[in-house]
Formats: structure tokens, C-alpha cells, sequence
């Protein structure tokens, strides 16, 4: 039997990946988005695109829609009913950007997620697949755990995440909700954020641009493919209560000077490097514990960082006629 999922975020990096996986196994998706200009809308638009190009396209809907709005969201409910499940990815993302606009961060990641919860409420709607992030982890023992206390934020980002967090445990408590709270790591892939590492490297490399270098580059990130990243997002559908749950590579985490190093050798061209001060808010390591999501979701990756980043690569070459006007 087909599902009826709502996703949110749909035209994101992530969230049109979830999409498409639901999608290829035959549901019907309520994909929403506010299309906001936080990064280069073009990339947006592509990945709706290939939503609505897709072989079961019939069963994906989408609505230019702000989960912060919320008699917009009421009205969505109204007309749809009850889902299955929603699978909250819309998020203002970006620890830097947090900082200089803060207030924007709070009502989406946290006011946001109280008004899907509400309606969610009133429509009986009881599974919640909420994204978190692996900044919260800031300043504890690697790899990192579930059970980890993470009360020490260093970003309105990372702070209004854990208030989605809190908010979406206060309904699982009151009203019986079943809520998944999957914490991503360094997600990597085709048609990714021109504001994140990897894609800013390869375009950076391919113009002859320096790479901007917080710090020396030996900090290391626990780097997951998109495919891999979704899959965990959808095992994470299944009933679980409320649980936490690491979605990240598992493997020993990776400078960004080997990505780097790696991104030269599959382009061919040398990367030129303009360091610059480390910035307090950043982690230096990251690395998932994720024996949980297998134990619980039978989930794991399977892309391995070297066929990922060539997919990236791949992926620019083929849109790069495009991609050269599109900031980072």
C-alpha cells in the first residue's frame, strides 16, 4: 500500500532526495518550501524540476509554502487531511549566517516545527521524521553518541536545532507523537549547497579561484553521501517512540585537505588556498557513533567517500554551463 508523506523542504539539497526515494518506491508526496533566497534559487528549481520530471511524477505535489506561516500550513492540512508521516527538513542551515541574522533561525527551526506539530495534532497525524544536526555535538568525546548532553550550542543554528528537538519530545510526551530525530552529519553530493565545503571546493578549483580556508584545513568532518543521507531518513519513518539517531559515514573522519587533495586528482587542476582565522563557532572534528541506526533502522551507507565525490564531480561538469553564475 502506498503511503502519503508531507515533505518539507522538499526543493532542498536533501529533502528532493527523500523525495525522489519515496517517490521511486511508489508514494505520493506533499512536498512544501518557502523557496527562500538564502543560497542561489537556480539550484532550487533544478532539483523541483527533476521532482516533477520523475517516471511516478503524478504522485508529487508541491506548494511554494513557509512552515513559519502558519495559517498557510492549517489550510494545507485541511485540504490534505492526515499524513502518514511528515518529514520535517525545511530549516534555515548555515552556523556562520546564524550568527548575523539569528531571529530568522528561531522562527523557522523551532516556531516552525510548533506549528507542524500543531497541525500534526489536529489531524491526528502521529509520526514526525525531524532533521537535526551534528553541530550540537560541540565540545564532546568523539565519536559521538546519542546519549551525549548536548547543552552547550555554539550558534543560534545549533541552539534553535535543539529547541526543535525539545519541542518535538514535549509532543511525543503529551500527545503519543512517534518522533525520529535524525541528526545529519556532513552531507555531500550532487546538486549540493553552494554554501557548504565540497561544492564550493570544486567550483573553486575549476575557475582558478583560491579555496577560502577557515584555518590550517586539517580540521575533519564525518562526511555522508545525499543517497545514503535519505535512505537514513526514510528508515527512520518506522515506529520507534522518541528516539535520537546519528545519520553520518561511520568512518574515521576526514580533513578537508584530503578532500581537497582528492577533488585535485579527479579534476586534474591544482587548487590554489587563501587561509584564513579559524572561526570559533566551528568544530574541528566530527564523527558518528552510528551503531545505532543500524541496530534500529537496519540502516548504513553505502556510497563510499571516493564514488561520492566523483558523482559531485560528474555532476558540475554536466551543469556547468549553469553552476558558473551561481555564487558561493
Amino acid at each position: 500500500m502506498s503511503k502519503k508523506y508531507l515533505v518539507t523542504g522538499a526543493a532542498g539539497f536533501i529533502a528532493s532526495q527523500v523525495s525522489k526515494q519515496l517517490l521511486d518506491q511508489g508514494d505520493q508526496v506533499i512536498g512544501v518550501d518557502n523557496l527562500n533566497d538564502y543560497y542561489d534559487v537556480r539550484l532550487k528549481n533544478w532539483r523541483l524540476q527533476q521532482l516533477k520530471a520523475h517516471r511516478h511524477a503524478k504522485n508529487f505535489s508541491f506548494a511554494c509554502l513557509d512552515i513559519e506561516d502558519q495559517a498557510k500550513l492549517v489550510d494545507l492540512f485541511k485540504v490534505e487531511g492526515s499524513f502518514d508521516a511528515v518529514l520535517n527538513l525545511a530549516a534555515r542551515a548555515g552556523v556562520r549566517y546564524s550568527m548575523e541574522n539569528p531571529h530568522v533561525y528561531l522562527s523557522t527551526n523551532a516556531e516552525g516545527i510548533l506549528n507542524l506539530l500543531e497541525c500534526m495534532r489536529a489531524h491526528g497525524c502521529k509520526k514526525l521524521v525531524l532533521a537535526s544536526t551534528s553541530s550540537l555535538y560541540a565540545g564532546q568525546k568523539m565519536p559521538f553518541t546519542e546519549d551525549l548532553a548536548v547543552n552547550e550550542p555554539l550558534s543560534p543554528y545549533a541552539a534553535s536545532k535543539k529547541a526543535g528537538e525539545l519541542m518535538a519530545y514535549s509532543y511525543h510526551k503529551l500527545y503519543q507523537m512517534d518522533v525520529s530525530v535524525v541528526r545529519y552529519f556532513t552531507v555531500f553530493g550532487p546538486a549540493g549547497r553552494p554554501d557548504m565545503g565540497i561544492f564550493r571546493f570544486i567550483k573553486w578549483i575549476d575557475e582558478g579561484v583560491s579555496i577560502e580556508m577557515f584555518g590550517d584545513g586539517s580540521q575533519s568532518r564525518d562526511f555522508i553521501y545525499v543517497d545514503d543521507i535519505a535512505r537514513g531518513t526514510i528508515a527512520a519513518i518506522q515506529d520507534v517512540g522518541y528516539q535520537i539517531i546519528n545519520l553520518g559515514g561511520g568512518r574515521n573522519p576526514v580533513s578537508l585537505i584530503s578532500i581537497i587533495s582528492k577533488l585535485e586528482e579527479l579534476m586534474c587542476k591544482k587548487a590554489k588556498i587563501d587561509h584564513k582565522p579559524f572561526h570559533v563557532a566551528d568544530l574541528m572534528e566530527t564523527w558518528a557513533d552510528i551503531s545505532k541506526a543500524k541496530n534500529l533502522l537496519g540502516w548504513e551507507p553505502q556510497v563510499s567517500l571516493n564514488e561520492g565525490l566523483e558523482k559531485s564531480v560528474q555532476w558540475y561538469m554536466d551543469n556547468q554551463h549553469w553552476l558558473k553564475e551561481v555564487q558561493v
